[in-house]
């Protein structure tokens, strides 16, 4: 059973292209069994169809070596229509980059059925498999954390969902699961892992998109090289089993100083392949000791490069407040051909220097003790030094797949402007729902 992908008549004899989830099997009509082949004569692409019949070697020299199994066909004995199918809005048996992308968007569920998207979407599973198997077997729990929480400044905007039982008051998606598996350090767990979705209100900026899905991990008692060296043997032994045809260009992962990468490479996030031209080179890296603040000119004050839970190079409380610009911090980004695709740190888990963290990014206490209060207060109940890491799988799996755009190794991802075409979201919603919520839409005037 499967859907047409293409029919040929060659004389006498029709051929199917019998296309399901595994490949595509050749299918044979010939006129011997009038009704079978006047069936089949009527068949469209994107049919559904169910088909009995034996499987037979092809014809010497008629084998087809570009096929997993295009040494051999079917020949039908039977034919039922399941659901036809209206003629679709673009090919589906090319790569499909030439087509507008507005289009297949719209159509995502079409456009998936092409081979390309099949492999992207199957390798993106076995990928996290393996991953999620490399870490299990290294004693890490996986914990799913909430995903609508606390609004904290952590960046981007949040997304923000209003409570209809709490009114006037608002969860937030979250950014990263940052505190929640800071937290489940606190809780004593010392191995966390999850697979986690995230969400960034941000303005449209190229290859990104609304939500994103990050492998996040959390250590206790490890050092900084100790998780650089974990994030590199999972990283060397999940490409290996998925993508045996890559070529990492050094082992161990290089461990560049920021400041002389910034001097070389004028990037945080430098291209380190010996042969950009060569499609399966993979040029791992480690940009570490990061700046720990930096200056926001339009706002004048200091803000956290990586985030306010990063732990600075000193415990001198003095030395922080006195001069925020010469602090350097336990902040770490993993690097590949060019691009940034994860991040980490090791955090503060002295509440006084994550209280002067804040005071030096301009929060006032009673503001530290609203946002932050819950942490600083778990904080006070014997937490370990802890640190973690978090890498982007839809960015590194486009790189693996030799992908440009990390839409093409999501599902269902949303337009660059953060549109979801085939739904219609965002959209407007009734006057009824936003009652319950409590909200009023107030329309500005042009």
């Amino acid at each position: 059973m499967g859907w047409v992908a293409t029919r040929r008549d060659h004389g006498k004899i029709i051929f199917i292209d019998l296309r399901d989830a595994s490949g595509v099997a050749q299918v044979v009509f010939v006129p011997k069994d009038k009704a079978l082949y006047q069936l089949a004569y009527t068949l469209r692409s994107e049919w559904v169809i169910k088909i009995l019949g034996t499987v037979k070697k092809r014809p010497a020299g008629m084998e087809n070596p570009d096929l997993e199994n295009g040494q051999f066909e079917v020949q039908a004995e039977s034919l039922e229509i399941l659901n036809q199918s209206e003629t679709a809005p673009f090919p589906l048996d090319t790569d499909g980059y030439e087509i507008n992308e507005d289009a297949r968007m719209k159509y995502r569920y079409l456009d998936l059925r092409r081979q390309r998207l099949q492999k992207n979407i199957k390798l993106r599973s076995q990928f996290i498999q393996a991953i999620r198997s490399l870490l299990s077997e290294k004693g890490f729990v996986e914990v799913e954390t909430p995903i609508i929480g606390k609004s904290t400044p952590e960046g981007a905007r949040d997304y923000l969902v209003p409570s209809r039982l709490q009114p006037g008051k608002f969860y937030a998606l979250p950014q990263s699961p940052q505190q929640y598996k800071q937290l489940l350090m606190v809780a004593g767990f010392e191995k966390y892992f999850q697979i986690a979705r995230c969400f960034r209100d941000e303005d449209t900026r190229g290859d990104r998109q609304p939500e994103f899905t990050q492998l996040d991990i959390e250590t206790s008692f490890m050092d900084e090289k100790e998780i650089l060296d974990l994030t590199e043997k999972f990283c060397m032994e999940a490409v290996k089993k998925i993508f045996p045809d890559k070529k990492i260009t050094e082992i161990p992962f290089p461990r560049l100083d920021y400041a002389e990468v910034m001097k070389k490479y004028q990037s945080d996030k430098p291209d380190l392949r010996k042969d950009k031209n060569d499609a399966n080179e993979l040029a791992f890296g480690f940009v570490v000791n990061f700046p720990m603040f930096e200056w926001k000119e339009t706002e004048k004050r200091w803000d956290a490069v990586h985030h306010p839970f990063t732990r600075p190079k000193t415990e001198d409380i003095g030395e922080i407040k006195k001069d925020p610009n010469k602090v350097l911090a336990f902040q770490y980004d993993l690097v590949c051909n060019g691009y940034e695709i994860g991040g980490g740190s090791l955090r503060s888990y002295k509440p006084e220097i994550l209280q002067t963290v804040f005071e030096v990014m301009g929060h006032k206490e009673p503001e530290i003790k609203a946002q932050f209060g819950h942490l600083l207060e778990a904080f006070g109940f014997g937490v370990p030094p802890h640190g973690g890491i978090a890498l982007g799988l839809d960015r590194l799996l486009a790189i693996l797949l030799g992908e440009p755009n990390i839409r093409e190794v999501i599902a269902f991802p949303k337009t660059g402007d953060g549109r979801d075409l085939m739904m219609s979201a965002p959209s407007e919603v009734s006057s009824q729902q936003l009652e319950e919520l409590h909200l009023k839409i107030e329309k500005k005037e042009d």
